[in-house]
Formats: structure tokens, sequence, C-alpha cells
């Protein structure tokens, strides 16, 4: 069988030369699975099982051991189900992360993740800090948010989504360390293949102690996704300065629009 060998610049990943071959392992991790595809067939489509397979380097046994686990994790946990409505202290937690409206300059979607909970008022940050969203909820957003992302992404290519989390702010208190690994392993073991960069900004000093802890939580090709941006260095100022550009055409969209939560209808930029 002939592989295509991507280039150092990229994680390493062994490509099947043809969609032929590609269809031939989409077809044998199907055989793999037995009475799950049944049992399923809205998630187990051709799609995510080449999604799989791109995230494990298109090995059919590591593709089929993963789509059981997140089979058995969606069969428990149902992902599908979750409303916006049933999610616990949802304008809140629509602060902390979000799905912007725009595109990014590959035509990639965007996600936002706001760990420091900036913009509250203080009548709405003294209200977070006492209810304090359990873990729980905190992670039933974060699904929610990844059923949305792999929604408009199903029939990617390629990993299509660019993760930025703004640390501006940020102390140990504002992101449990067991939250975070959970967070990780939820994005990493059940929705693969969907991250195509995680941008980190502004990480205060401290984030490197907790930062040296999380790492050891990154698969290889995750951890070679993470790329770090620092206000005061003038490439990530560009790079920012483009970010918030398009934030403003957000901001003005969605006043003469009205918000919209998940709303795939995209502004026009300049």
């Amino acid at each position: 069988m002939t592989y295509l060998l991507k280039s150092r610049s990229e994680p390493t990943q062994l490509l099947p030369a043809s969609s032929e071959e590609q269809q031939r392992k989409i077809n044998e991790v199907r055989e793999l699975l037995g009475d799950l595809p049944t049992e399923m067939p809205n998630f187990l489509s051709d799609a995510t099982i080449r999604r799989f397979l791109r995230a494990r380097n298109w090995s059919t046994t590591k593709a089929t051991k993963s789509l059981k686990e997140t089979t058995s994790w969606r069969r428990h946990y149902k992902p599908e189900k979750i409303r916006w409505e049933s999610i616990a202290d949802s304008e809140n937690e629509a602060k902390r992360a979000y799905i912007p409206d725009y595109l990014d300059k590959n035509g990639r979607m965007v996600f936002v993740t706001l760990p420091a909970i900036k913009g509250l008022k203080q009548c709405q940050l003294q209200r977070y800090t006492q209810t304090k969203t359990s873990e729980k909820d905190h992670l039933k957003y974060l699904v929610y948010n990844l059923e949305t992302l792999l929604m408009y992404s199903e029939d990617a290519e390629e990993e299509c989504i660019v993760w930025i989390s703004d640390f501006q702010g940020w102390a140990i208190s504002s992101t449990p360390f067991s939250l975070t690994r959970q967070s990780l392993h939820i994005i990493q073991q059940y929705y693969p293949g969907l991250i195509a960069v995680a941008i980190l900004t502004n990480p205060p000093i401290i984030f490197e102690s907790f930062w040296k802890i999380i790492k050891r939580f990154l698969e290889p090709r995750m951890n070679e996704k993470v790329k770090f941006i620092y206000s005061n260095n003038s490439e990530s100022q560009k790079i920012m300065e483009r970010m918030k550009r398009r934030d403003r055409v957000r901001g003005s969209w969605t006043q003469d629009n009205g918000e919209a939560s998940s709303n795939n209808t995209k502004p026009n930029e300049d």
C-alpha cells in the first residue's frame, strides 16, 4: 500500500495515497465495529470514521478501539440531546466560551474560551463566584459547543477548528486542574480530528507551572498544535489585531441582527 508523508512542519501522519484506499480502511473499520453502525447510524457515518482514522494515523485497530470507547460514552452521556435550556447558568457560561460568527482566513471555524471570565460586571462576577457552576455543568457546556462544531464540520477532510483561549487575568483558581484534565480527555478521546490549532494568548508567568503539568496529558499531535501568543510580541500583535477586527465585525453584525446563539450565518468581512 502506498503512503504519502506530510511535511515535518505538520504533525507526522501517514496518509493513504488514494480515496479508494481511504474508503477501504473505512469499510474495514465498519466491519470491525460489528452492530454499532446499526445502533448509531447518524454518528458512525463514513465522515466520522474517516475523522477517527485520520486522528489515529489511519490505523484501523486504533480507530476502531477509539470509536468503540466513544460510542459507549455517547450511549450513556447522550451529548446529542443537550440543549441550551438544559445548561445551568447558561448566560454566564456563554461569557466563558462561544463560537463566533466568523471564520478564520483559511475558512476554519473558531472556538473561543475565556478562562478568566473577563467582561462580567462586578455584580455578575459576585453572583458567578457565589453560585460557582459545577465542573459537571462546565463539561456539559463544553460538550454542547463541541457538538455544534462537529455538526458544522462533519464533512471536513482535515482538522478545521481554531481554538483560541485568552488567559489574560488568569489565576490558578480560574481553571481547576481536574476540570482541565477532564476537558482535554473529552476533546482528545471523543472528538479527535477537530482541532487544527490551539492558540493560547497572554498566559501569565504563573501559568508556566500549570502548563508543565497539563502538557503531560496532551497527545503528541495535540501538543504540536499548541501555539502561545503574547501581546508584547510584534507578530502576535498582528494576529490578535486581526482577530479583534473580526470581533468588531461580529459585534456590529450581531447588534444589527440581534444576538443568536449557535447561529450558522456568517457576517461579511472586508
